[in-house]
């Protein structure tokens, strides 16, 4: 049974910085992608940022590109959001994802319970 545990959450002031992880287990990856999404009350899950356990590639939304930044370590099985320059608008709860199997899309099949990060101004 996979299992995706994210840590690191916390509250923060505005130009803070965190770093969250996310622990898997339950099985090796290999070429699938791992995520993070985030949500706000209300509404919908929101990509922040995604990479291919492979070969290391990245993807950011436009609204964290420059400041957040996605690595995974393969040894560890865990995957990191490092966040900086962080804005009261960043508060959300932060949802570490996995694919079951890779495809080039954005459906993701395991997902974890949620951290939740809050930005103070």
């Amino acid at each position: 049974q996979v299992q995706l545990i994210e840590t690191g959450g916390g509250l923060v002031q505005a130009g803070g910085s965190l770093r969250l992880s996310c622990a898997a287990s339950g099985r090796a990856f290999n070429n699938e992608r791992m995520a993070w999404f985030r949500q706000t009350p209300g509404r919908e899950r929101e990509f922040v940022a995604r990479v291919n356990w492979r070969s290391g590639a990245t993807s950011y939304a436009d609204s964290v590109k420059g400041r957040f930044t996605i690595s995974r370590d393969n040894a560890k099985n865990t995957v990191y959001l490092q966040m900086t320059s962080l804005t009261p608008e960043d508060t959300a709860v932060y949802y570490c994802a996995a694919q079951g199997y890779y495809r080039n899309t954005q459906e993701y099949d395991y997902w974890g319970q949620g951290t939740q990060v809050t930005v103070s101004s």
